[in-house]
């Protein structure tokens, strides 16, 4: 069956309830406006229609706004009658799809379809009629496996401070997992130690925090012991304040945009000395 492509006006679309994808509002969506500027739309969206005569996106959140941002007032959608929890299971199907996803945005997404297919009763494969837990339903159409599926969804008990720092590759996924079983207010107490630290912990560490945690025994200063251990086959970094780069670049850049454009910089500078080299 072909899907049919309508016109609609951009100010009756709604956003998807509880997105987890967050927008990209540094150097990524800035390629994205440009190239639907030089280009147009060269995918329609996905939309449902709901109440007042509304429709809400499915698939295509960062093309609505970088289109409202360009001031054109109307998109091509593909328009499809979808339950709430359908809605869920295209949503993040669509969305997984993306070139760029963060940890967290991983986290939520599974999280919100796992929910959905427990809400429908769908744990019944198909011709076989053999039962599968969601988490295995989920990985069939996943490039995750069942136990790493559940490995995210642990981190949505992160509080957004700890969850930050494995968006922003300052801590490994399976570190925090072992978080994610520490209280709020633990975790918030060993946030205070990773700042002051400047040190985030290895698996091994926690596991161990997790144990303090388990022995009643998760103090401050038993804490600073942990985080201040030199790791095995540590190696020298080299770090620069995000305050010392921030007057470089555009107000709306991230760590990550700042990141990937001195990449790109240092990577044509040794193209350059490379030539000159010859």
């Amino acid at each position: 069956m072909i899907d049919n492509i309508e016109k609609i006006d951009i100010g009756l679309l709604v956003p998807f309830k509880d997105h987890p994808f967050s927008e990209r509002n540094g150097l990524e969506n800035d390629e994205l406006i440009q190239s639907i500027k030089d280009n147009g739309i060269l995918e329609p969206i996905i939309v449902r229609p709901i109440e007042n005569d509304k429709f809400e996106i499915i698939s295509g959140h960062r093309r609505v706004n970088a289109l409202k941002k360009l001031g054109v007032g109307e998109v091509s959608a593909i328009v499809k009658e979808l339950t709430d929890q359908e809605a869920v299971i295209a949503m993040v199907d669509a969305n997984l799809k993306r070139e760029h996803i963060l940890p967290s945005e991983k986290a939520f997404a599974y999280k919100m379809k796992l929910e959905a297919i427990k809400h429908q009763g769908k744990t019944t494969c198909g011709q076989l009629g053999t039962k599968l837990r969601s988490d295995e339903l989920i990985a069939e159409f996943s490039d995750d496996s069942a136990r790493q599926i559940q490995r995210y969804i642990r981190l949505t008990y992160l509080i957004p401070e700890i969850l930050k720092l494995v968006d922003e590759d300052r801590m490994a996924l399976t570190p925090a997992v072992e978080l994610s079983y520490l209280s709020l207010d633990e975790q918030h107490k060993l946030y205070e130690q990773i700042e002051y630290a400047d040190a985030t912990p290895s698996l091994s560490q926690a596991q161990r925090l997790r144990r303090l945690s388990a022995d009643n025994n998760f103090f401050s200063d038993s804490i600073a012991l942990i985080l201040n251990e030199e790791k095995p086959n540590q190696k020298e970094q080299l770090k620069f304040k995000t305050d010392d780069l921030k007057k470089y670049f555009p107000r709306n850049y991230t760590p990550k945009d700042m990141q990937e454009v001195i990449i790109k910089l240092l990577e044509r500078w040794k193209r350059s000395r490379d030539k000159d080299a010859r």
